[in-house]
């Protein structure tokens, strides 16, 4: 029994070739978009890949991208064979290549699909490359004369001017590590010595933030070293201060700031599935439809078209035995030990009997 039929006119098979050719030309631009949601994210991401560990994060906008140009392709041809298909005479040339055209439409909508899907999933290892690269990054921060890490500092700086965060986690992160280069530090003083000194690792640590760390919006001038003293400010409480540095980590923000757009890009890309969708239904129905005009002979009548000829239970059943079918093509009779020469009778043998007849000549 056949999924879905329904019944066409001639002038209904005519309206849908119509309709299905408008459609296809839509696609092609949902493929451009794509195409450009892809190439979005790409730029996106290589804006702050120094702020990323070495993760493979490409494959998300790789995929778009790829997706985008094959949707343009695809959606161009369908367009030509919808518009060639209000003609029953002309449907004939591509009689053989439509079944083909429905199956590789089929596996693209459903590359679209992962795609959508891959956009949601990419949070975890997005937050594992912003947590070991945020944290490279600031361990770096002060290797200003460094090839390879001079740009760092700037970097650093304007993130957290730009997203309002300090640190990885939040600014106590700048606490556990040194950020101002030994060639700044005053080695004459006692106390840097003595602070050098007292670290395990010989690391200058203090109690202090840069200067991107501080709220813009705090009416009180900023406080970025000896946060944790009390006594070295005016009127100031270290534990019931609201401290005029910005509260949320780079990791977070950054999180969000990207977890934003790829749950937009998500969200349309899963729009795009479902319009490509029903445009591969509607094909599926002109093609089945004149399928049947051809087998009655008549273009004028009417005729039945379907997503499937049989039930989703017989068309898995009859895949599933043309692939066991194939299968057994491939195998090779290997009973008796596996050896599939056992029952061929041997015609030669070696023997005093096997010899040749005429004999060479010893040598005297």
């Amino acid at each position: 029994m056949a999924v879905l039929k329904v019944k066409f006119t001639k002038t209904n098979r005519d309206k849908l070739a119509q309709v299905l050719w408008i459609l296809n030309w839509v696609s092609v631009v949902t493929g451009v978009i794509l195409f450009s949601l892809g190439l979005f994210l790409k730029v996106e991401i290589n804006k702050r890949w120094e702020l990323m560990a070495e993760r493979d994060l490409h494959y998300v906008p790789n995929m778009l991208i790829a997706t985008g140009l094959i949707a343009c392709g695809i959606n161009f041809l369908g367009g030509k064979i919808c518009y060639d298909c209000a003609d029953t005479t002309k449907f004939l040339r591509w009689k053989l290549l439509m079944l083909p055209y429905v199956i590789c439409t089929f596996f693209f909508t459903f590359c679209i699909l992962v795609g959508a899907l891959m956009c949601y999933g990419m949070r975890g290892e997005l937050e594992e490359a912003l947590d070991l690269g945020l944290r490279d990054a600031m361990r770096y921060y002060k290797d200003t004369d460094t090839p390879g890490r001079c740009f760092l500092k700037r970097t650093v700086d304007l993130l957290q001017i730009q997203f309002q965060c300090c640190g990885n986690f939040g600014f106590r992160d700048w606490f556990q590590i040194q950020w101002i280069s030994n060639r700044y530090l005053d080695m004459s003083r006692r106390e840097v010595v003595a602070r050098l000194r007292s670290n395990v690792e010989g690391k200058y640590l203090m109690d202090g933030v840069p200067f991107s760390c501080c709220n813009i919006n705090s009416p009180r001038p900023c406080i970025q070293h000896q946060i944790t003293n009390s006594s070295a400010h005016f009127n100031y409480e270290y534990q019931t201060e609201e401290l005029n540095l910005w509260r949320k980590g780079c990791r977070q923000a950054l999180l969000e700031y990207y977890t934003h757009i790829m749950q937009s890009i998500g969200f349309t890309v899963l729009i795009i599935w479902l319009f490509e969708l029903s445009v591969l239904t509607g094909v599926r129905y002109l093609q089945t439809s004149l399928e049947n005009v051809l087998r009655q002979g008549d273009p004028d009548s009417e005729s039945d078209g379907w997503l499937l000829e049989n039930s989703f239970v017989e068309t898995a059943r009859s895949n599933f035995n043309i692939i066991k079918s194939l299968g057994k093509c491939n195998q090779i009779d290997t009973a008796n030990n596996g050896d599939p020469n056992i029952n061929v009778p041997s015609t030669a043998y070696y023997g005093p009997d096997n010899l040749p007849s005429k004999q060479i000549p010893m040598a005297s």
